[in-house]
């Protein structure tokens, strides 16, 4: 299977606003897109969970999707700088359009899981709730496997 939404010329900012407009509709009571420098690097957003505001910070990885596009097609045969620079500006456009893309089929398909009441829209997005340090939960448990599963076995 090919990557998905690869060739999608939607731009990132009408993806990202689409994101935080499904997500308007699920009680979200506050919406923040963060930057690494010029780029969206997340969408983070603030519900109320049995009245108390609870924070998630959803990241988009856009450097995964573009290493794809630099192992793809390699750019070392292409002798002249400024094509090579004007293709390279070329495929991270393109990775952060497809990266974008990529969190808004998931975030709808997990919505659609909401819609049916199979799951609620804490339990989708508890690995992005943010904790005290600042950090998601997701990455505590990356960093400190024993976090979720304490030192047992």
């Amino acid at each position: 299977m090919g990557l998905l939404n690869y060739t999608t010329k939607e731009p990132a900012e009408q993806t990202i606003g689409e994101i935080q407009k499904m997500l308007s509709g699920y009680g979200v009571s506050a919406m923040m897109t963060e930057y690494d420098g010029p780029h969206v690097s997340a969408v983070a957003f603030k519900m109320n969970i049995n009245g108390k505001p609870m924070g998630f910070r959803m990241p988009c990885n856009w450097k995964a999707v573009y290493e794809i596009f630099t192992v793809k097609a390699d750019t070392r045969k292409i002798w002249d700088e400024k094509r090579k620079a004007r293709i390279l500006e070329e495929r991270k456009a393109q990775a952060i359009r497809t990266a974008w893309r990529i969190i808004h089929v998931w975030v709808k398909a997990q919505l659609a899981l909401v819609e049916v009441n199979m799951v609620t829209v804490p339990q989708i997005f508890l690995p992005y709730t943010i904790m005290r340090d600042g950090r998601t939960l997701a990455e505590h448990a990356e960093s400190d496997p024993n976090f979720l599963l304490g030192p047992g076995n």
